[in-house]
């Protein structure tokens, strides 16, 4: 299934979905009218959230599967008459989970930071190979699918980061590789917009790159559940799904989730070692090959990011993330 979190044009309250046929379906309405017209009780318990429903995700999870296979049997236009669905045009997106408790973001694609490691004049460091690394960005600073980025101040150098996320279900501490799959809520496209001078500044001193980070961050435009990806793995268990970015629509990246070095699992492991995961943090994969105008150098591409400019990422199954930098 794929979960959104949005606005309706009139109503400021956020609403819980998913996506059918091209539109939303509103799971708090949707789960209502169920009761009420088919005396169905037992998507009452269902969150109207898909924050709060990550927390007992297992149970949850099956239920709403179990209200999408009853609502099938439903003409589209009557659910939109019942104002249980909503265009796809017709909403405000926001972040999969608008709050998360926290936002770790790993460097796990091997071309990219070899490239950027480069441009340091430094080499690969050998305990890269052994460690997924990661650092923690700023988990009230989040965008969704359309939103406007505002500029940030004190900067000339402003990068998007073409990457790809996982949503934490349940959450854990001390989770091994082995068992990290049954922790991941789904997939999302992740824009770790960076500033690149500010980030310059900071990290020869050892520590960041806060500043540089941790103005903003999108994803969207929906979570993926993981078995909506299920034939697009590899026998050596490589996910493979096409990664693009496009500037004002020329494509300027393009990669691919099998190039991702250290899997999500391993990367669950390790944050979750000595400390608790929780429900809805998210975890980025780091930046594909090149991802970012950093790697393929600003001469190259037209230079850096621009007020007005229009950044498209999509990846395959996970949909488009576009937004307008003001």
């Amino acid at each position: 299934m794929r979960f959104v979190t949005y606005k309706s044009k009139d109503n400021e309250k956020n609403k819980f979905g998913y996506i059918e046929d091209g539109t939303i379906i509103d799971i708090t309405e949707a789960k209502k009218w169920l009761n009420d017209s088919r005396g169905i009780q037992n998507y009452l318990t269902i969150p109207n959230s898909l924050q709060e429903s990550l927390s007992n995700w297992d149970t949850y999870f099956k239920l709403l599967q179990e209200m999408k296979d009853d609502l099938e049997s439903i003409d589209m236009e009557e659910l939109k008459t019942k104002k249980l669905s909503s265009e796809l045009n017709e909403v405000r997106w926001l972040p999969p989970v608008t709050h998360p408790p926290s936002f770790r973001d790993f460097y796990a694609f091997e071309q990219h930071v070899k490239a950027a490691r480069k441009l340091r004049g430094l080499d690969m460091h050998p305990d890269w190979f052994r460690l997924p690394i990661f650092y923690f960005s700023n988990p009230n600073a989040l965008y969704g699918h359309k939103e406007n980025i505002p500029y940030p101040d004190k900067t000339n150098e402003l990068d998007f980061e073409l990457e790809f996320a996982v949503v934490i279900a349940n959450g854990g501490k001390n989770i091994k590789k082995e068992e990290a799959d049954t922790y991941i809520a789904g997939y999302t496209i992740c824009n770790d917009w960076s500033a690149r001078d500010l980030q310059r500044e900071e990290m020869p001193l050892s520590l960041g790159p806060a500043k540089g980070k941790d103005f903003a961050t999108s994803f969207g435009p929906y979570m993926v559940t993981p078995d909506e990806l299920k034939n697009d793995w590899d026998e050596y268990g490589k996910l493979h799904l096409r990664m693009t970015c496009h500037i004002n629509d020329e494509l300027i990246s393009d990669g691919n989730t099998n190039d991702l070095y250290h899997p999500f699992t391993a990367m669950i492991e390790r944050a979750s070692m000595n400390t608790n995961l929780v429900a809805g943090d998210y975890l980025g994969s780091g930046t594909v090959g090149t991802g970012c105008i950093l790697e393929l150098r600003p001469e190259n591409v037209g230079g850096w990011i621009k007020k007005g400019d229009i950044i498209r990422l999509k990846v395959d199954k996970l949909g488009e993330l576009e937004n307008t930098i003001i």
